[in-house]
């Protein structure tokens, strides 16, 4: 009788060659579920080669994909196939990201930031007595 058992390597190694796209995504940490990346798939947020596509899709090597996560766009190049979920070094691996996308990205992070500066931050929440004039100014305002 003729063992046919396979070692570990050979599964692996057949198992990447075809990865769903979701799959893909929850293993690259782009998405913390499979349902949150079929979701995102499902609504647009994911393009592969420039089409949408369904979460079921077989990716590939060389695959270009472009993953809108509001208010920052990934546009990435598929390096690795895994459909497993390892350590987020191990996931850096699987892809690698346009020079253009880091920047684009990099700007928006500091507009972002000028943004946050510029709004009026108070030290503490308001107290009963703050909330009572806030309450009486706005019906002031709302009379005039």
């Amino acid at each position: 009788m003729v063992n046919k058992k396979r070692s570990k390597e050979e599964t692996t190694n057949k198992s990447e060659l075809k990865t769903r796209l979701d799959k893909w995504l929850w293993a690259a940490r782009f998405y913390k579920t499979r349902q949150l990346a079929a979701e995102a798939i499902n609504g647009g947020h994911v393009h592969l080669n420039g089409q949408r596509v369904k979460p079921s899709r077989v990716l590939q090597v060389n695959d270009k994909l472009s993953i809108h996560k509001t208010p920052f766009t990934f546009d990435i190049t598929v390096e690795g196939l895994s459909s497993r979920r390892g350590p987020a070094k191990q996931a850096q691996l699987l892809y690698v990201e346009d020079e253009q996308s880091i920047k684009k990205r990099d700007e928006v992070a500091e507009q972002r930031k000028l943004n946050a500066a510029m709004m009026p931050h108070t030290e503490r929440r308001p107290d009963k007595r703050d909330r009572r004039r806030i309450i009486r100014f706005k019906n002031i305002n709302r009379d005039n």
